[in-house]
């Protein structure tokens, strides 16, 4: 039997506001690149007769697929992709977050993980008006509901993994489609269709009543920093001695995780908010501690710094080393613009191994036109 000690109240001021700030703050950046690449777009709209304003390379974190693709060109070639560069450097920063932190990134930068806070926020105060309670999904339905962005993340990994080739990733990268990934998306909420619309709809509806409900069950990106999370060295963890078994921490978790159930939160759902150790009444009993420094205690205030600081510190080199902006030039994009409607990219098994084919026969290709040209360039020499 655990011996109780005296109890102490803790005094630490919560977190919530200042992590509140960031995610506004970022947000905003968020809506300025917006602001910028509309702007810019309408710029290629009116053929080049508009101002002209510089595309925002921070728009590249919004392809996430065209970033993962060029991070596995980098880790297999070294090569910095030249279309998107800012999107590697984007998705290296939240990777390394994750394995610092946890899934901060979701709780403390994401723009959508913001809004669905937001959504699910005013979903709890109008349902505890109605239910007295907040809504949670049974483990029947939840767990096979989670495993939703699993899938989406698992067919991700196996078609850019196992699918396709080195030489077929570089193709795609290098395809006119890969270039203006940014204004295809764009176009998709500017001329959203009315399916893409009830779909939207759809969630927003559902994470009323089902908090964070896309961030819980469709999202891969979450997925993914879901798995690097648990290679975090930093913890939540409860001592059970000084634990006085309130439940606070468990309501006030939004990833309804039972943080009193447990000495140390391991779980892919917890994206590192604090709210739990914010909620704890009783001084060091839940806080988030480090193996690295012998389970000692991370101060709050650490967490929001080493968030943003990781964060600004990998895109800030990728700014400083010259590998943030595309090298693609105004010309160009005004050429791909144009013909932006006739490019497509491989969709299903069977189309991108078909893709892997031409890919291959059309590096083939190259290399021989390459060698003839050496070769040609040989004969001239020899015969001068």
């Amino acid at each position: 039997m655990e011996i109780k000690t005296k109890i102490i109240r803790n005094k630490e001021k919560p977190i919530q506001n200042y992590r509140f700030i960031i995610q506004s703050s970022f947000a905003l950046l968020c809506v300025w690149i917006g602001i910028e690449f509309c702007l810019f777009n309408r710029y290629l709209e009116t053929g080049g007769t508009a101002a002209f304003f510089h595309r925002p390379s921070g728009v590249d974190g919004f392809l996430p697929i065209s970033s993962f693709m060029s991070f596995y060109l980098f880790i297999t070639t070294g090569e910095i992709h030249y279309a998107h560069p800012a999107g590697l450097f984007i998705f290296l920063a939240i990777i390394l977050v994750s394995f610092v932190f946890g899934k901060a990134f979701c709780s403390w930068l994401c723009p959508v993980g913001f809004i669905s806070e937001l959504v699910g926020d005013f979903g709890e105060k109008l349902l505890k008006k109605i239910f007295k309670r907040r809504i949670h999904l049974p483990r029947w339905i939840d767990y096979p509901l989670r495993s939703l962005k699993y899938l989406l993340l698992g067919f991700l990994l196996y078609s850019v993994f196992f699918l396709m080739s080195t030489v077929a990733i570089q193709a795609f990268l290098d395809s006119p489609y890969n270039i203006v990934a940014d204004f295809k998306m764009y176009y998709f909420f500017a001329d959203i269709s009315q399916t893409t619309l009830i779909i939207l709809a759809g969630l927003f509806i559902l994470s009323i009543f089902i908090r964070n409900f896309w961030c819980r069950f469709l999202c891969p990106y979450g997925a993914l920093l879901g798995i690097v999370s648990f290679l975090s060295p930093n913890k939540i963890k409860r001592n059970a001695v000084s634990c006085i078994d309130c439940g606070l921490c468990a309501k006030a978790c939004p990833s309804y995780i039972k943080v009193d159930k447990v000495k140390t939160v391991i779980s892919d759902e917890c994206n590192t908010c604090l709210s739990c150790v914010d909620a704890c009444p009783v001084e060091d009993t839940l806080d988030l501690k480090s193996v690295l420094t012998n389970n000692k205690k991370v101060n709050k205030k650490y967490v929001a710094i080493g968030v943003v600081s990781i964060f600004m510190l990998v895109t800030g080199y990728g700014m400083i080393s010259g590998h943030w902006d595309n090298n693609i030039s105004k010309k160009e994009y005004l050429i791909h613009y144009k013909m932006m409607n006739s490019y497509g990219h491989p969709t299903g098994t069977a189309a991108i191994k078909e893709f892997n084919k031409e890919a291959a026969s059309n590096n083939i290709n190259e290399k021989n036109k390459i060698s003839g040209e050496l070769n040609g360039t040989e004969q001239k020499i020899r015969f001068k």
